[in-house]
């Protein structure tokens, strides 16, 4: 047995088996999959970023085009499109999960190598790749055609290279604590810098977000090299990561430049078809209020599709100061009664949901601002992430649900306790790690900086999703590897 969990060969066959059982029992269509299918479809036919729009082939930028390549990559491959060529897609996608499990294992023992000359580097390693390969939730998304996988992936690179990165101006400033890094400290600069930068570049051609890992990079360079007077150190990580990071991103500009008469590196923040009106009014009321992604059901993806009934909208999307309740809800209930009509969201119905918004947003500035994002964060972290699994997911109250659907039940107690042990793992680990030694902290600094500048922005989105932090996990577990490795070096510690 030791045999078998010391193996990264049985580690990753265990993780084969996993996703593979996903793509095979639970496949997923969720309704941005049939967006990216039919812009790979166009692009491969008539080699244009486009949709059907009217019966007219139009140019759109409404998502970002990698994972539509990715999508026309395996079209050309295979010789399949669209619900044909799903399966090709999910077993490249486990081919993709399998190599970021590898990065997240690189990743935690880079960290380890970094604050702990020992023997246990190999240990965290394996630690790092088994809690990877057999984590249920990224392995989940390996079964849905959505950017999630191929986006982990680009993350767990960019960390790795910006842990060296952190690496490299501890060198600088600590020149006895080397990382095991033969050569001088400007190749590894050359090395490292460019490459963290490239590898964010491509994961904005997945999604548009992934630069904020250099984000988080440049403030945790900051605090460590302007206190110690190293301010042209600090420019050129910035400089050089973000040339690296716009590379990719090159050709996708200078297509929006020709199509659009506009420089854009990444998708607008928000993404219409031609004719549609950005609902400002309707996001800003449901800021209000919506934290649960099964609140998403019931309001936004909704509109411009379905009836939306007031009695399902929860009671706290209407305030209740004397006499107030009642009649916030008939406004409401009166804005949805002409939208019923023919189910599309006029300017001026969105704008009186924006009144609501600035109302309501005056009256309680706390709840707005601080206590809805505050929610939506600990939903997002602390939840049991079955959005694409066939069960209901009620566990609540106890008793009742367990007499109606007990294996759901019990199946959603269980997801939801692994993902606390996730999280509980990545905490343990980081306390661990910052007391193994003064010289990792720069780098877990970088890495908690991540993780919440991540998670701020996600509480700012109009549909909080669970699985947008899924790219944080790669650092989530090589943190919690750490929790297996031995004592640190006396030699290493401080």
């Amino acid at each position: 047995m030791k045999r078998i969990f010391s193996s990264p060969v049985f580690a990753l066959a265990a993780g084969f088996c996993l996703r593979l059982f996903f793509v095979l029992k639970f496949p997923a269509d969720p309704g941005d999959t049939v967006l990216y299918e039919q812009i790979a479809a166009k692009w491969l036919k008539h080699h244009a970023y486009a949709l059907d729009v009217h019966c007219v082939i139009t140019p759109v930028d409404l998502r970002m085009p990698g994972y539509s390549a990715f999508l026309a990559l395996i079209y050309a491959l295979t010789g399949r499109t669209g619900e044909s060529a799903r399966l090709w897609v999910m077993l490249a996608q486990i081919a993709v999960d399998l190599l970021s499990c590898l990065m997240i294992g690189a990743l935690g023992a880079g960290l380890l190598i970094l604050a702990n000359k020992g023997g246990s580097v190999k240990r965290v390693f394996t630690a790092a790749l088994w809690l990877a390969a057999l984590c249920p939730f990224t392995a989940n998304y390996t079964a849905v055609l959505l950017t999630e996988t191929i986006a982990t992936f680009w993350t767990a690179v960019a960390l790795l290279f910006l842990i060296g990165v952190a690496a490299n101006s501890n060198d600088l400033l600590f020149p006895k604590h080397r990382w095991r890094w033969e050569g001088n400290w400007s190749e590894d600069f050359r090395f490292f810098v460019p490459s963290a930068g490239l590898a964010a570049g491509f994961g904005a051609l997945f999604r548009p977000e992934t630069p904020l890992v250099l984000l988080a990079a440049w403030l945790s360079n900051a605090f460590l090299l302007l206190r110690h007077g190293k301010a042209k150190h600090l420019l050129r990580v910035i400089l050089f990561t973000t040339l690296g990071c716009l590379l990719p991103l090159v050709p996708w500009a200078i297509r929006n430049a020709l199509t659009f008469h506009e420089v854009q590196f990444l998708t607008p923040k928000y993404s219409t078809l031609p004719g549609e009106i950005v609902p400002r009014g309707l996001m800003a009321w449901e800021s209000t209020w919506l934290f649960r992604v099964k609140d998403c059901y019931l309001v936004p993806w909704k509109v411009n599709e379905e009836p939306i009934d007031v009695d399902t909208i929860p009671a706290r999307a209407f305030d209740s100061p004397p006499n107030s309740a009642t009649d916030e809800k008939q406004r409401v209930a009166g804005i949805l009664t002409q939208y019923n009509e023919d189910l599309t969201l006029t300017q001026e119905e969105d704008d009186a949901f924006g009144q609501i918004a600035r109302e309501r947003a005056a009256r309680h500035p706390l709840r707005t601002y601080l206590w809805i994002p505050a929610a939506r964060s600990v939903v997002i972290w602390f939840t049991p992430r079955i959005e694409l699994l066939p069960i209901s997911g009620d566990v609540f109250p106890l008793a009742q649900k367990h007499d109606e659907d007990p294996a759901d039940q019990g199946f959603t107690v269980l997801l939801f306790l692994l993902n606390i042990l996730y999280v509980g793992l990545g905490l343990l680990g980081a306390v661990k790690l910052w007391r193994f030694s003064a010289v990792v902290r720069p780098a877990l600094v970088f890495l908690i900086i991540f993780i919440v500048l991540r998670t701020a922005f996600l509480t700012t989105l109009e549909t909080p999703e669970p699985r947008y932090v899924l790219v944080c996990f790669p650092a989530l577990i090589a943190l919690g590897a750490q929790f297996f490795a031995g004592k640190p070096s006396p030699a290493f510690s401080n």
